[in-house]
Order: C-alpha cells, then structure tokens, then sequence
C-alpha cells in the first residue's frame, strides 16, 4: 500500500469526506424528526456493513480483516459510538450550524492527543491554523452570554470524543488497512447498538428508510476517506481542512432551511480558509516516510 506523505492526496480524501459528512448531517436532522439515535444508528451500522461487503470480499474475505490490535479497534469504535450519538442528539436540540461549529473544538484536542500518544510534532504555524480556524467558528456562532443549552453541551461531548477516535483511528492506519478499519467499525458499533435499538424500536416509514440509506452510505465511506486521508498526512494536517465543513454547512441551511449566511458568516469562513492554507504552506515539500 502506498503510504508516501502527500498533502494532494490528503485533501482530495478529505474532500470526499467534507461531501459525504454534509449529506449525513442534513439526512440526520430529517431522520430524527421520526426515528430513536439509537435505532437511526443501529440501521446505518448494518446497512453500511452490507454496503461494505463486496469491498471486504473482494480483499479476501473475514480471514483479511483478522487483526492483532483488537483491545484498540474495541476502544476507537466504542468513543466513536457515542460520540456518534451525542452528535444525533445535538441535531436534535440546536441548530444544525451550531452542531458544526461546536464540533470544531475537536481540533484542540486532537493537536493535544497526536502529540503526546503519537509523536506528531506541533509547530507554530499549525498551532496558528488551529487558532485562526476556531476563531472562524467562534465568529460564525457569536455565542450569547448567559444560560448554555443542553444541545450545546451534548455537541461538545461529541467533539471531544470524535478527537479522541480520530487520533485512535491515526494509530491504527500505522499497521491496518483502511478496509479493516471500517470493517471492524461497523462490526463493533453494531453490537454495541443491539440493546438499546430494539429497545427502542418502530417501523421507518418510507421516507425515512431513503434518509437511513444515505446515513449508512455516507456516514460508511466518509469514514473510509477519513482515513486514506490519515495514511498521507499528520492528523494535525488532515482535521484542519474539515473546517470548510462550517461554511459548507452554512450554505446547506441557507439553501435547504432558509437559513440566512450574513457578514459574520463570511468572516469566519474567510478565517477558517485563511487557517487552512496556513496550514498546508507549512508542510514541508518533503517528509521522511
């Protein structure tokens, strides 16, 4: 497998993810308008294993996604669960802008994990980036003093977690392929999420069976673009670049939801570009593979 650094092929993943991620949250907010998270998750757990299926096939079958870091694929998958579900809930209780741009203090964390577990190194200028780009989030939402709703807290949970699995899930593309990592995802999270689905379970209509489809599509291979991209680039490279995803977001609730994207909008999209392109300036053009 090719593991040459290279931030081109880094970004065009991440583009896919970006794409991907966009469609799961919107198909997420008009699922949970009729569906339990835990059922919406459970669905897209079997759904996107099925999907999968052919891929697993076609590399050899069960016997190649046999691993020897299983105790990590158990604890990456398990905070990704319910990060997961604390982002469902979050769509559920604020606005889908906000959702996005809590999720955004993800970086933080990340930055802080990579360094200590992974040896990646942080240097200024992506120190820089991280700032620039958070403060675009925090113009975006312009946060009110006073009373924090629940949703907000509940998206920040999610964050955190989503830190703590991209940094598990950078670890693991060191010895596994990415088609493992996936795999071993959806086998998990769907045991995991066995209980309390059929706990909570109703029969989807028709439409939100079409909204599932697309959350277990897209919420499947946004995380296998996730994590070529982690095979090309430090993850302090890599999570950067998902900032466009506030923007992004802003104009799928303006276009979808009426949603109006004013100056401040603008402003903090033009600071997260401005963060990533400072980002990606200082990779250096060659990196010991």
């Amino acid at each position: 497998m090719d593991r040459k650094p290279s931030t081109t092929k880094a970004a065009l993943w991440m583009a896919g993810w970006l794409s991907l991620m966009l469609i799961v949250a919107v198909a997420g907010r008009e699922t949970t308008r009729e569906l339990n998270v835990f059922q919406i998750m459970e669905l897209r757990s079997i759904i996107g294993f099925v999907m999968l299926y052919p891929l697993v096939h076609a590399a050899g079958g069960f016997a190649a996604m046999r691993s020897a870091r299983g105790s990590h694929h158990v604890a990456r998958n398990l905070v990704h669960y319910a990060a997961q579900i604390c982002w469902f809930f979050a769509l559920t209780l604020i606005p889908l802008g906000q959702v996005v741009s809590i999720e955004f203090t993800m970086p933080i964390w990340i930055a802080i994990l990579a360094a200590v577990f992974l040896g990646e190194h942080m240097t200024f200028w992506k120190i820089c980036a991280i700032v620039l780009g958070l403060i675009g989030v925090v113009v975006i939402v312009r946060p009110a003093t006073g009373t924090v709703n629940p949703g907000q807290l509940i998206a920040l949970a999610a964050a955190v977690g989503f830190g703590i699995s991209i940094t598990l899930m950078k670890s693991l593309t060191r010895t596994e392929t990415t088609l493992a990592i996936i795999f071993w995802m959806l086998v998990i999270q769907t045991a995991a999420g066995f209980a309390p689905a059929l706990y909570f379970w109703q029969w989807p209509s028709a439409t939100a069976w079409v909204w599932i489809v697309v959350i277990a599509f897209c919420g499947t291979f946004s995380h296998y673009c996730m994590a070529r991209a982690m095979l090309y680039a430090d993850a302090t490279v890599v999570v950067p670049m998902d900032f466009l995803r506030v923007p992004l977001s802003a104009t799928a609730g303006w276009l979808l939801y009426a949603e109006r994207i004013d100056l401040y909008t603008a402003l903090g999209a033009i600071l997260i570009l401005s963060g990533n392109l400072l980002n990606l300036k200082s990779v250096a053009p060659a990196r010991a593979g």
